[in-house]
C-alpha cells in the first residue's frame, strides 16, 4: 500500500533534512481526520501530571517534531517500510486550553483520543509527561474500545518508576497524575495488570514498600535487579507470555534509559544503569506480532537537552519502533509479511 503523503518535489534526502520544510512528525502528512489514517502520529504538549520536576516536558512534542525527518527511515531488522505500508499521518497535538488543570487536560485527553479510537487508527503519541498515559487509554482500552474489542488492554511498561501510588497523594494536588495513571486504569476497567509488565524499575524509593501497590494490582513487575539476573531472554519470554494474545498498549517512559543516553528526561535516577538503547529497542522488539493498539512515548524535557539534541533522536528513534511493530502487524494482517 502505497503512502503519498509527502511532498513529491522532495527527494529521499531532502525529506531527511530536518531543518528543511514544515516539521510534521516523521515528514508524514498532516491530516486532522483520524479516519484518514492507521496510524494516528499525535503530540501531547502537556506537563501539569508531575509538578515534581520542571514542566518543560510540554515542549517534548515540538522538539520530537523538530528532529524526527531524521528518522523517515526503512526498518532493517523488519525489512520494509512502515511509511509505505499503510497510511501514517501526523493529526497535531490534543488542544489544552485549560492547560494548567491537570484534570481538565486529562479529559480533554480521553475525548480527543475516543474519536481517535472510534475510527479505528491507533495513536503513538510523543508526550508530554506521564500522566498522560492515563488520558489516552481511557479512550483506548476497556468496554467502549473499538481497538480492544472491549477488553481491557494490556500494557507493556518501560519505566525506572511504576506510576502506582496511589496510596501517596501527589505534592502538587494532581489527581489523576504521572505517579497514579498505573493505579486508577486498573480500578476503572481500561487496564488489565495481569497481562501487563512493568520493566526497568530501580532506584532508592522514597519507602521499601514501593512496589506493593503494583504487586497489590496484579502488575508483573521486572526491576533492573531482576533483568540483570535473570537475562534479557528470559525477560522477553516473561513478557511474551504474559501478554498472549491480549491487546497491547507500549508506553516507554525514557527515564527507563541510562542518564548518559537520554539526559533530558525528568526524574532520572542516575544513581544505577539504566537501559542501554539496544537492550530497550530488543525488549520492544520481542513483541513483534502481538496485537498493539497503539503507544506512548513520554518525560521528554528539550530545554534539559545537549545542543545536538540527543535525548529527541532518542525519543523518535524509540517512536518510531513503535510505529514499525504497529505497521508490521498491520501489513501481516493483510497477508503482506
Amino acid at each position: 500500500m502505497s503512502q503519498q503523503n509527502t511532498d513529491p518535489d522532495l527527494d529521499i534526502m531532502s525529506r531527511g533534512l530536518y531543518w528543511f520544510g514544515i516539521p510534521t512528525l516523521f515528514r508524514c502528512g498532516h491530516d486532522t481526520d483520524p479516519a484518514n489514517c492507521d496510524i494516528a502520529l499525535v503530540g501531547v504538549p502537556h506537563s501539569t501530571g508531575n509538578g515534581t520536576t520542571e514542566r518543560d516536558q510540554h515542549l517534548g512534542p515540538r522538539a520530537v517534531r523538530h528532529m524526527s525527518a531524521l528518522q523517515r527511515r526503512v526498518h532493517m531488522k523488519f525489512g520494509f517500510s512502515p511509511w509505505d505500508s499503510c497510511r501514517i499521518h501526523d493529526l497535531g497535538d490534543v488542544p489544552f486550553p485549560e492547560g494548567n488543570d491537570n484534570e481538565k487536560c486529562i479529559e480533554r485527553m480521553t475525548v480527543y483520543f475516543d474519536k481517535v479510537q472510534a475510527a479505528g487508527a491507533r495513536p503513538v503519541s510523543i508526550g508530554g509527561d506521564h500522566s498522560i498515559t492515563g488520558g489516552i487509554l481511557q479512550a483506548v482500552g476497556g468496554p467502549n474500545s473499538r481497538l480492544t474489542g472491549g477488553q481491557p488492554a494490556a500494557l507493556l511498561h518501560l519505566d525506572a518508576h511504576t506510576d502506582t501510588f496511589d496510596n501517596l497523594d501527589h505534592f502538587l494536588g494532581a489527581k489523576k497524575s504521572a505517579a497514579h495513571w498505573g493505579s486508577y486504569l486498573v480500578r476503572q476497567g481500561q487496564v488489565d495488570p495481569h497481562k501487563s509488565v512493568q520493566i526497568g524499575i530501580r532506584g532508592n524509593p522514597r519507602t521499601l514498600d514501593w512496589l506493593e501497590p503494583s504487586d497489590r494490582l496484579g502488575y508483573k513487575v521486572i526491576t533492573m535487579d531482576q533483568y540483570e539476573e535473570a537475562g534479557p531472554e528470559r525477560c522477553m519470554e516473561i513478557i511474551r507470555e504474559r501478554i498472549g494474545d491480549a491487546p497491547l498498549y507500549i508506553t516507554f517512559d525514557l527515564d527507563c534509559l541510562d542518564p548518559t543516553i537520554a539526559p533530558a528526561v525528568s526524574n532520572l535516577e542516575p544513581g544505577c544503569n539504566g537501559f542501554t538503547i539496544n537492550q530497550a529497542i530488543q525488549l520492544l522488539q520481542c513483541v513483534r506480532g502481538k496485537n498493539i493498539i497503539g503507544g506512548d512515548v513520554v518525560c521528554l524535557m528539550p530545554t534539559k537537552d545537549q545542543p545536538n539534541n540527543i535525548t529527541s533522536m532518542v525519543a523518535t528513534s524509540v517512536m518510531f519502533e513503535i510505529i514499525s511493530l504497529i505497521a508490521d502487524r498491520l501489513r501481516t494482517e493483510r497477508g503482506e509479511g
